[in-house]
């Protein structure tokens, strides 16, 4: 039967509460780190980590998936996804302490949870998925437990949602009936002459400490996900290490996005 162990992980003076998932007899030799992102805890979305984790435990896999400093149950200060190269450090260790016969641990992270493994060139991972990498200029936190902060729509977006509303005859009627408050219209449209913000330098960064990493990459997007959409419109489309999940959103919640992204999980930890 599959063990489940709490972990508490020392890291700069807090302390990092963990969950780590063993197969039965709690030897494996290779290893998934869950890295959350933005204020997620390190249960996930609709509990969806903790229900992988005993997937792929049961598989043969061990899973680490920890809260980073200021979010869930750790304490000390939230540094942000910028700020959490120690607390991947610090659960990695751990992570190779706990399981010594580890010989393979793949680093996950989705949203700001991937660009802070890029940025940190892998953090020590041996292979790494990455879905849905946060890209945006602006240097908030990607969000909540649940989803990301999306950024607001820019002018380019902006002309596309109208355009399609236009063309959609009950979204006409809805404006000609008076459906639609005109006080909230007023205020969208006037984002379609909102200037474009300068251009950040994150995806730069992220490409950067990526090429650092000599390990093998996946790099997977959710195909109806704005933060996904958003890392295709800043990276080379061409790069063949990207993988689109169709009808999928942000956390890969839908049944066929789960199989879909556990098949990639697997193939990684497999090497």
């Amino acid at each position: 039967m599959n063990r489940r162990d709490f972990l508490a992980i020392p890291c700069e003076g807090a302390t990092l509460m963990a969950t780590l998932d063993l197969p039965a007899g709690g030897a494996a030799r290779s290893g998934l780190l869950v890295v959350t992102g933005g204020n997620e805890i390190r249960s996930g979305a609709w509990n969806g980590h903790a229900l992988l984790a005993a997937r792929l435990s049961a598989q043969g896999h061990a899973v680490l998936r920890f809260d980073r400093r200021g979010i869930g149950d750790s304490d000390g200060a939230n540094a942000g996804f910028r700020g959490s190269a120690a607390d991947i450090a610090a659960a990695l260790a751990a992570f190779r302490a706990e399981v010594p016969g580890l010989r393979r641990v793949v680093g996950w992270g989705n949203c700001d949870a991937a660009s802070a493994l890029m940025l940190g060139a892998g953090c020590d991972c041996d292979a790494l998925v990455l879905s849905n990498p946060w890209t945006y200029a602006h240097d908030d936190d990607a969000g909540g437990a649940d989803e990301p902060a999306p950024a607001p729509l820019t002018a380019t977006e902006l002309r596309a949602h109208y355009r399609a509303r236009l063309l959609n005859p009950a979204a006409l009627r809805r404006l000609l009936t008076g459906g639609v408050p005109l006080g909230k219209l007023a205020r969208s449209l006037v984002g379609l002459f909102r200037k474009p913000p300068p251009p950040g330098t994150l995806a730069q960064d992220m490409a950067a400490g990526l090429a650092r990493f000599d390990g093998p990459v996946q790099l997977l997007v959710a195909e109806r996900d704005r933060t996904g959409q958003a890392f295709l419109a800043a990276w080379d489309r061409d790069d063949a290490r990207i993988a689109r999940c169709p009808d999928a959103t942000h956390s890969f919640v839908e049944a066929h996005a789960q199989q879909w992204l556990e098949a990639r999980l697997l193939a990684a930890l497999a090497g």
